[in-house]
């Protein structure tokens, strides 16, 4: 009987610290509480081996079953990893879809650029990639730079060039925290390679939006997103379908404007991707070049010598 009752403590700690899973205390005290439980049901039983078997084997019930749930509460508060998606411009011979990069810049300029800034981004360098010149021009013609000072000493404003950055939503720091509640909106030049799994955890995130399942309460002013570390984001679901009107008819679904503006995110981190490529595709093929000549030269001019025999009369 007594056997029974430690038993059934052992499994009584065990859950109970498997429901205070969200502390970071668990781990470390949960092995402890088996044990002491699991002596003292062996010391209250040495009579009997089968009722200590059963203890032991309750508390590695309870063990497994309490670890589980520090590794759940661990994937919550980590975020949820997201799946890997066959990229196009993944593959070693492969480049960027650069009609896909001008339909996520317009993602970019139409949806997130009320928040989100691409400081290390200038106009010049989307002319050759998505725009034509005259393109990007006119594009960046529609901004105003702060500009100055003049021969007055004074700041003046301009139309934005091509040697300018993308612009900003906000004047600084402080200004976007108090425009968005203390949060601050990341910039996104370099997103993509910030991040870990970047294009997969990018894309997962801006699809990922979802009414919270039972049990779990999202504070007002969040939204719910497992993908997000903690699974509560300050920023609402902006992709919808038809969100956007793209130039060259595309339907404009919520995966699609996902899908283009990580390309273009992908891009701007690592812009010169392609000729990097092309760089290292041209390396290989001119060192094999040089090793197949470096070869024939070896064995046209080492082979006579290779085949000769010297011989060595000693004259006593």
């Amino acid at each position: 009987m007594r056997s029974s009752v430690s038993l059934f403590r052992t499994l009584g700690k065990g859950l109970g610290l498997c429901a205070d899973a969200s502390s970071t205390r668990v781990s470390s005290q949960a092995v402890p509480a088996l044990s002491a439980a699991m002596s003292s049901t062996a010391s209250d039983s040495e009579p009997g081996k089968a009722a200590h078997y059963a203890a032991a084997l309750g508390g590695l019930v309870a063990g497994i079953f309490g670890a589980s749930c520090v590794a759940s509460a661990g994937e919550v508060a980590d975020g949820l990893h997201a799946p890997h998606y066959p990229w196009p411009h993944e593959g070693v011979l492969d480049s960027y879809d650069h009609a896909s990069i001008r339909r996520g810049h317009k993602v970019y300029q139409e949806v997130c650029a009320a928040c989100h800034s691409m400081q290390y981004l200038h106009w010049r360098q989307l002319v050759g990639v998505c725009y034509t010149e005259e393109e990007a021009k006119a594009l960046a013609a529609e901004t105003e730079v702060t500009d100055g000072p003049n021969d007055e000493g004074e700041m003046y404003t301009r139309p934005g060039r091509l040697f300018d950055p993308l612009p900003s939503p906000y004047a600084n720091e402080e200004a976007a925290r108090y425009s968005n509640g203390g949060a601050y909106p990341p910039d996104l030049t370099l997103i993509s390679g910030g991040r870990h799994n970047g294009q997969n955890y990018i894309f997962s995130l801006l699809t990922g939006y979802r009414e919270p399942p039972a049990g779990i309460s999202v504070r007002e002013g969040l939204y719910y997103n497992p993908y997000f570390p903690g699974g509560s984001i300050a920023m609402p679901k902006m992709l919808v379908d038809g969100g956007v009107e793209y130039d060259d008819g595309t339907p404009a679904s919520a995966s699609q404007q996902a899908k283009d503006v990580v390309t273009f995110l992908s891009w701007s981190c690592y812009p010169y991707q392609d000729e990097m490529r092309v760089m290292g595709i041209k390396a290989v093929l001119m060192l094999s070049v040089l090793i197949a000549f470096a070869s024939y030269s070896k064995r046209l001019r080492w082979a006579p010598i290779k085949s000769q025999r010297i011989v060595v009369d000693v004259v006593n």
